[in-house]
């Protein structure tokens, strides 16, 4: 937690993983981010997996440091006052339909005077309306169909899904960096902003952007898939002599001459060079064109050691590489975890549960950085939020909770979903 964002206030009405992440990066960096979702909470309140209490992990890992807000989003009097709270605030992140309770002209004409100029980031599926979420736009932009062994036939094999929902973490991370374009824009002008952010987009944009589009139209055909390789330079997955698993990249002259020093390859390689007429050292290209006889000659080296000679001598030249770890074991690793600055100590979460939390993922040197806060309960924050937001009395709050269009903290409640 840095102090860096701490006189800026979001109101943030979402769900899922993208829009979450957008004002969890905020947070981390010392906005004040509200978030408001429905009194029984939103669509990703339960979102597996759930502890025995039904206290959702994902939910309260994407919300910390934020504010709740818990209103009846079903009712007209909710939906306004959801309305009222973004409209006085002045910033918003939603992933709410355009044409919801929750458009940015409807923020913008419930403004009070002197409230800044309304800005707004709405995640959206596809520009043209359409529904998306992470594993179907990851499958339109063809990313699935690159992924598999090279044996796979291109015509008939079967697509590979990744696991991390990794467009949703990116269209989180680039809506927040949008916001805080429009914010610096209305700081100079005094204009706000609506900025529409289709996650179909990111995910089409981010194959344009990294050249694979233009490739494949100068090809006028598909990728062949690589297996595990790394696409267009030096780099797979092999296996030691006691059976360990680990990645190897070799993409600068320092990395290649690293990994041909540890692994006491040069003899091979130089035979392996006159054998095509060509120099490994000169570029990605030839290590690239001429992958599988290196592969075999680096597998062979690797089949004969040990990991720890192996990792021993990679790390004393200056080598990129990495174990494979499943997830349980990256979750306890002492170089990942424990030891990493990255992770504070375990906050008060909400399930109960003690686990490594995450501070900001940037590091700011001389700036103190704090610990993970935690998420809240859901409802935490309504008396506070709407007294000091929107100038509510007390009793004008008491009789919304008797109303049941506001709730409260759902501390102590156990879920059994």
């Amino acid at each position: 937690m840095y102090k860096l964002l701490n006189d800026l206030s979001i109101v943030e009405v979402s769900s899922f993983v993208a829009s979450p992440t957008a004002g969890l990066y905020c947070a981390q960096m010392g906005a004040e981010v509200i978030r408001v979702d429905h009194t029984a909470g939103g669509l990703d309140y339960d979102r597996y997996m759930l502890t025995g209490e039904g206290r959702s992990l994902s939910w309260e890992n994407l919300n910390r440091a934020k504010k709740s807000v818990a209103l009846d989003l079903r009712s007209g009097e909710g939906r306004e006052l959801c309305v009222a709270l973004a409209a006085k605030t002045g910033n918003a992140i939603t992933n709410l339909p355009e044409k919801s309770f929750l458009s940015h002209a409807a923020m913008k004409a419930a403004q009070p005077e002197g409230a800044p100029d309304m800005t707004s980031v709405r995640i959206m599926g596809w520009h043209d309306g359409r529904q998306a979420m992470d594993f179907t736009v990851n499958a339109a932009a063809g990313y699935p169909l690159m992924c598999g062994p090279e044996e796979w036939d291109m015509a008939t094999a079967p697509p590979v899904n990744q696991v991390l929902p990794a467009w949703d973490f990116i269209t989180g991370a680039y809506c927040a960096f949008a916001l805080l374009a429009a914010l610096r824009h209305r700081d100079a002008t005094g204009e706000g902003s609506e900025l529409r952010v289709p996650l179909g987009d990111v995910a089409i944009g981010t194959l344009a952007n990294s050249g694979t589009m233009a490739e494949m139209l100068y090809r006028g055909a598909d990728r062949e898939r690589l297996g595990n390789a790394i696409w267009g330079a030096f780099g797979r997955d092999f296996r030691s002599k006691d059976g360990v698993r680990f990645m190897v990249a070799a993409l600068t002259p320092k990395q290649w001459g690293g990994l041909v020093e540890a692994f006491d390859a040069a003899a091979p390689i130089s035979e392996l060079e006159s054998r095509l007429g060509v120099r490994f050292e000169d570029g990605d290209r030839p290590r690239f064109e001429h992958r599988h006889a290196l592969f075999e000659v680096f597998q062979t080296i690797a089949g004969d050691r040990n990991w720890s000679d192996l990792s021993s001598r990679m790390t004393a030249n200056g080598c990129t590489f990495e174990k494979y770890r499943t997830a349980y074991e990256a979750a306890r690793d002492p170089q990942l975890v424990t030891d990493n600055p990255l992770f504070g100590p375990s906050p008060a979460n909400p399930s109960g549960l003690d686990y490594p939390a995450t501070r900001s993922f940037a590091n700011v040197p001389g700036r103190e950085v704090g610990d993970p806060a935690p998420a809240p309960f859901l409802g935490q924050h309504s008396e506070e939020v709407l007294a000091e937001r929107l100038g509510l009395s007390s009793g004008a709050i008491g009789k919304l909770i008797d109303a049941g269009t506001v709730a409260l903290s759902d501390e102590g409640k156990h879920y059994n979903r």
